[in-house]
């Protein structure tokens, strides 16, 4: 499978001002408002990592693989859903699915602030999965209805920035939250947490609903000239896969490539996890592990580092990929790289040097999701990239529920977090070996008179 375009089709992405022109006016209209809606969703998903080791775990009796469900839970839901839902939304149109999946999950994180027990915390947890199912692939279907293939890894890169970001700023903020709110409305500090960060995704829900746009056509804010130049770029970009390519929507749900792909993701979404939900657990043994002290703050700043870092990582990397024209070792490379540097982590002598390595473990990850995205979207259109795209990224957040559970599983079992991050090496490193792997294997053709592995000498995956 081709990652870009021919050499013939590329001029028609960067020679024409009205192209230009459009393309900078979605980029600055879209790109900052699904990066703000990543944050507030990516921080709703993730914030039980910092509630679980500041007070919720002593509060509702769990242990350490007890709180691994918890926080993997939510991908069962979501892997249940995401196919229907992303095909949902392009029936119905983003504007309309986004702001209902924001509202609803914007609820269930709210409610979360109010939980009992374990009980109801894994169910509330598993409905805020179902409540979320598609809005990451949908978006990523919404990126290819506004940007020309051969943008898309930087544009997907601004928006997924979102992840690095949420992670930086949520870390203190979240602390923050939990420290302050301390016995707001008679409330535990990470029950205040959980209510005034889920609260913001209602507001933005509703707000989606008057700010989105479906489609270029429909761009009032766009001069006449450049809707209908941005519209036929992304027509010829169709018409380009659709004569070299045949996926239906049944074969993006059944071909080995769609689901090898799924696995290549599932590798870099294990390392994302793991480090996402038990980072704040890590850092908090340092005090046992080195004789260290910190505030609850100051572990909240430590948690920070390694995604400030990637956030900077992944934008430049993703550009880099863009202007070079190749996405496979654009994987591979921060995959093998990251996955090497997390089990370096756990034999380090100092915090310090433990966290030198966790950052290069997060700038592995963070370098590899957006360009990851650029290579699904460059064979899959219409409904098959609804679908395939759905699966792919269904299928690869299932680490969403391994990686934590495991982990936690595997900190019971042994007393340490050592064996339980030595797979996230491993679980890295495999992504990267089969993104290569890809590369050679020859990619589904309509037309068999076409040399296999080749288009117009474009490269392949």
């Amino acid at each position: 499978m081709t990652t870009e375009h021919t050499a013939e089709h590329a001029p028609a992405a960067t020679g024409d001002p009205l192209l230009r022109s459009a393309t900078a006016k979605v980029a600055r209209r879209l790109t900052p408002y699904l990066a703000l809606l990543y944050f507030v969703n990516y921080l709703d998903r993730t914030n039980i990592g910092f509630a679980g080791p500041n007070g919720m775990n002593d509060e509702l009796g769990l242990s350490e693989a007890a709180f691994g469900l918890a926080a993997g839970i939510f991908f069962i839901g979501y892997l249940l859903l995401e196919v229907p839902s992303n095909m949902a939304l392009h029936r119905f149109g983003a504007r309309r699915w986004i702001a209902r999946i924001m509202v609803t999950w914007g609820i269930v994180a709210a409610a979360l602030a109010f939980v009992p027990n374990a009980g109801w915390l894994y169910t509330l947890r598993f409905l805020l999965g179902v409540a979320e199912a598609g809005f990451f692939p949908g978006i990523i279907l919404y990126l290819t209805f506004w940007f020309p293939q051969r943008e898309r890894a930087r544009m997907t890169a601004l928006f997924m920035a979102a992840i690095p970001i949420s992670s930086a700023v949520g870390a203190p903020l979240s602390s923050l939250l939990i420290e302050f709110g301390e016995g707001l409305f008679g409330l535990s500090g990470w029950r205040v947490m959980f209510l005034l960060e889920g609260l913001p995704a209602v507001v933005l829900g509703v707000v989606t609903w008057f700010f989105l746009t479906d489609r270029p056509g429909d761009a009032t804010w766009l001069e006449p000239a450049e809707r209908r130049a941005l519209t036929t770029a992304l027509e010829a970009d169709d018409e380009h896969k659709a004569s070299t390519y045949h996926v239906s929507i049944r074969e993006s749900l059944t071909s080995g490539r769609v689901w090898a792909l799924a696995f290549v993701y599932f590798g870099i979404v294990y390392g994302l996890y793991a480090l996402g939900f038990f980072l704040p657990t890590i850092i908090k043994g340092f005090e046992e592990q080195f004789g260290t002290s910190y505030s609850l703050v100051e572990r909240g700043v430590i948690n920070a580092i390694p995604y400030a870092v990637g956030a900077v990582a992944m934008l430049w990397w993703a550009r880099h990929g863009d202007r070079r024209g190749e996405r496979v070792w654009h994987v591979a490379l921060p995959a093998f790289v990251g996955g090497a540097a997390i089990p370096v982590a756990l034999h380090l002598g100092s915090p310090a040097a433990a966290m030198a390595a966790v950052t290069v473990c997060a700038v592995g990850v963070m370098c590899a999701l957006p360009t990851f995205w650029a290579l699904p979207t460059a064979f899959l259109t219409g409904a098959a990239a609804a679908s395939g795209i759905a699966l792919v990224n269904s299928v690869g957040n299932t680490a969403g529920f391994a990686a934590p559970y495991v982990t936690g599983w595997l900190a019971d079992l042994t007393g340490s977090q050592k064996t339980g991050l030595w797979l996230v090496g491993v679980a890295m490193v495999a992504a990267g070996a089969t993104a290569v792997r890809l590369k050679a294997a020859p990619a589904p053709r309509r037309d068999s008179s076409v040399a296999p592995g080749r288009v117009g000498g474009a490269n392949r995956v």
